[in-house]
């Protein structure tokens, strides 16, 4: 975590990052979506990785994720 707190709370959101080309997409899509109205995150759990399947070929990627961030 680039932020460091020795007491304090951290806060835990679970959000689903979805991506038409790779899971790491999947992962970033996630951060810079919850970034649009969470402030300060400083961490990622990938907790599950999925896709959907059309005709024999993966055609979207999921990742569930957990962020983490300081309570201010």
């Amino acid at each position: 975590m680039s932020e460091f707190i020795d007491r304090g709370a951290i806060k835990v959101i679970e959000v689903i990052g979805v991506s038409d080309r790779s899971f790491e997409d999947a992962v970033s899509q996630a951060v810079a979506k919850a970034s649009e109205s969470v402030s300060g995150i400083t961490g990622v759990e990938v907790l599950n990785m999925n896709a959907r399947v059309t005709d024999g070929k993966v055609t979207q990627f999921r990742a569930s994720c957990k962020l983490a961030f300081v309570v201010k």
